[in-house]
């Protein structure tokens, strides 16, 4: 299936019952449905970020309107409910928990977050600096905020304390917890990634990349990671207590032509996929070896990419407006990279 939005590609996504989502730059949030797609008009302005609500149910997004706004169909009508609301800013990065119920989201040097099943809930953690990246623990109590000099991690409910600092010099614009909870990383303006053993904050650098790495995702049942930023996509170990620490990273689909610039794995199996910036897209094994072009079509960069609960689907769009969903073929056979 291709669809064409006529507006930047936000982020694709999955909700929990597999039904695809897209949210874009025009402020639209669109489902697919039979035949097509459906429309929310979400925000008054573009859409910055949007991740899957708590209930599975639906997109959760962040507006340049300074709104969070849950779209979803629900009993086959198309709902919209208004999250949050800080006016006068950009709401550029959202996270969710679906183990605690929490939303949270930045709007400048404060990280704000909201409880589903509270709606009088809210907590607002303020920063010295812009707050540029969130991500809660796996168990939706700890959130972690990337920023100038390191990353803050905050007990999500608490209203008064002091955040423990995980500190690394530099802008850090990005954070995402292991599945297992053991290890942090964060992504930084510097091109290379920075990452911290959470049991005794032990640091470690992860480098070596040739550009900004905007996308990273755990799979194989958290033991890998693979990254954008690199002319392939760079996979790490992430197995055992030490994780990556003092080990290599892997580079799989080089191309001398394009950069990998998003990225996605199938929860289950070791596969990886990657969306390239002259809008090719595939996928690789990494096991078998196997490496199989999902999009071959060139167009405009990759700008998002998810894959189905059920590992069977991806679903992408790119700068220009073009998106499609992708069914991921069995790559359990051999092939070389």
């Amino acid at each position: 299936m291709i669809l064409s939005f006529d507006a930047y590609v936000t982020a694709a996504l999955f909700d929990r019952a597999g039904r695809a989502g897209f949210a874009l730059g025009d402020g639209t949030v669109r489902f697919v449905a039979e035949g097509g797609y459906v429309t929310v008009e979400a925000h008054q302005g573009a859409v910055l970020a949007a991740v899957v609500h708590p209930s599975g149910l639906g997109l959760v997004t962040g507006g340049d309107d300074g709104r969070v706004v849950w779209s979803r169909v629900e009993g086959g009508e198309l709902v919209s409910t208004l999250v949050a609301e800080i006016k006068g800013r950009w709401i550029e990065h959202v996270a969710a928990s679906p183990a605690s119920g929490l939303i949270a989201f930045t709007a400048g040097k404060d990280a704000h977050v909201r409880d589903v099943k509270d709606l009088a809930f809210t907590r607002c953690f303020t920063h010295e600096k812009t707050a540029s990246g969130l991500a809660f623990d796996p168990k939706g109590r700890r959130l972690a905020v990337a920023g100038y000099g390191g990353v803050a991690l905050w007990w999500a409910k608490i209203a008064e304390q002091k955040p423990q600092m995980l500190k690394w010099a530099g802008s850090h614009i990005a954070a995402a917890f292991s599945p297992d909870g053991k290890f942090l990383v964060s992504s930084m303006q510097e091109n290379q990634l920075h990452g911290w053993r959470m049991s005794d904050s032990k640091d470690m650098r992860m480098g070596g990349y040739p550009a900004k790495i905007k996308s990273l995702a755990f799979f194989d049942k958290g033991s890998l990671m693979v990254t954008a930023g690199a002319n392939g996509a760079v996979v790490w170990p992430f197995a055992g207590a030490n994780g990556p620490m003092g080990k290599e990273a892997a580079e799989i689909g080089f191309s001398r032509d394009s950069m990998v610039v998003r990225v996605a794995g199938v929860e289950a199996l070791p596969v990886a996929i990657a969306g390239q910036d002259d809008g090719k897209i595939w996928a690789a094994h990494m096991r078998t070896g196997r490496l199989e072009t999902l999009k071959a079509e060139k167009g405009a960069a990759i700008s998002a990419l998810s894959v189905s609960p059920d590992g069977t689907q991806l679903v992408w769009g790119d700068e220009d407006g073009e998106a499609g969903l992708i069914a991921i073929p069995d790559l359990s056979g051999p092939r070389t990279f």
